[in-house]
């Protein structure tokens, strides 16, 4: 009698083994990339989702010519975790493309494609992909400004790309910028169905703290234009402690945060409740105190509560997040919180909401 119980028990682990698997899915299977222009390499991104119960590893990317180049991640991606896939298409052909990426995993079937598409053209006519963002009759590659983090002297730049469908000519401007920001134009008048380009220079000295500076700047549309919600474009700046002047052993005995979690997902709580709350366990892993500088909150409709600034080494603290939903309207900026600490090796943590 125990033999027969023994092969069912061993059938059903079987069953249950064959039953966990990983999964691949992508967010999309095809991009349609639009035109884009000769010899200007561009770059399409997939997002891979393990929709399965077992780490998904993607053992292999083989584009289907030497034209792209393909780069993914590498380690394991958990069960309900994402991964990405990168190619960069060199457009050294003039004319209409059809790729494909030939992905080798471990979930079933092993072998699955994605493909992008488009034309290669030496002049756009099209800009609805090149330039998405339309205010009034012009056209602009991105609708928000964020430099890349800087130091005290930096002067990091960020170039805005600018198309001109109006009849009349146009002269590329932002208004209400902050002084800390440098503007110039090129050309400085731009004809119709003309291109252009308008970059920005942060000057890192003129911010007052470290941190998270935001500011709006407004795309003048037309001569003598208003400032509104139709023109407005957010603009960031985040200005770093400087730790290089740190010896090696200072360094070695410096301060280390370590995160439960930097990604909140409370859309599902705030479909069914008026408030969602979530906290972060803040641990100091490293050799001497943590302080944690400056905490930073952009958008109403988020409080926070921090128990301990200051951690001792091996200390750990709650950071206590809550979202209003009565509060939240239309979101023009990414929400988010940021921390600056003494941690030379991360200065900066963000928290995503």
């Amino acid at each position: 009698m125990k033999r027969p119980i023994l092969s069912l028990c061993l059938m059903c682990v079987a069953a249950l083994a064959c039953m966990s698997q990983p999964r691949f899915t992508s967010n999309t299977e095809r991009h349609s990339l639009g035109q884009i222009v000769w010899k200007h390499p561009v770059n399409v991104q997939y997002t891979v989702t393990n929709t399965g119960d077992r780490p998904l590893v993607l053992t292999s990317v083989e584009p289907d010519c030497a034209c792209t180049v393909a780069q993914w991640t590498q380690a394991p991606i958990p069960p309900g975790q994402k991964g990405e896939i990168n190619v960069t298409f060199d457009a050294e052909a003039l004319g209409h493309f059809q790729k494909s990426i030939a992905i080798l995993t471990n979930a079933e079937p092993h072998l699955v494609y994605l493909y992008f598409d488009g034309e290669v053209v030496q002049t756009l006519s099209d800009f609805t992909r090149s330039h998405p963002y339309l205010i009034g009759n012009i056209r602009i590659d991105r609708n928000t400004l964020e430099f890349p983090d800087a130091h005290i002297g930096d002067h990091p730049t960020l170039k805005l790309d600018i198309v001109n469908l109006s009849d009349q000519a146009y002269e590329p401007v932002l208004m209400h910028l902050p002084p800390y920001i440098g503007m110039e134009a090129n050309p400085s008048m731009l004809q119709k169905g003309e291109r252009g380009t308008l970059t920005l220079t942060l000057h890192s000295e003129r911010l007052t703290d470290v941190g998270l500076t935001q500011a709006s700047v407004y795309l003048s549309r037309f001569p003598g234009d208003k400032v509104g919600e139709e023109n407005e474009i957010p603009l960031s700046a985040i200005l770093l402690p400087d730790f290089s002047d740190l010896t090696e052993n200072e360094r070695l005995n410096a301060p280390h945060i370590q995160l439960e979690s930097t990604k909140l997902h409370l859309l599902e709580t705030l479909s069914k409740k008026r408030k969602a709350k979530q906290s972060v366990e803040i641990t100091n892993t490293g050799h001497s105190p943590l302080h944690i500088i400056k905490l930073q909150v952009f958008h109403p409709a988020v409080s926070v509560q921090l128990k301990k600034s200051v951690l001792k080494p091996g200390e750990s603290t709650r950071l206590k997040i809550s979202v209003h939903k009565k509060r939240i309207r239309h979101i023009r900026r990414h929400l988010r919180l940021l921390m600056i600490t003494n941690d030379p090796d991360r200065p900066k943590v963000v928290i995503d909401l």
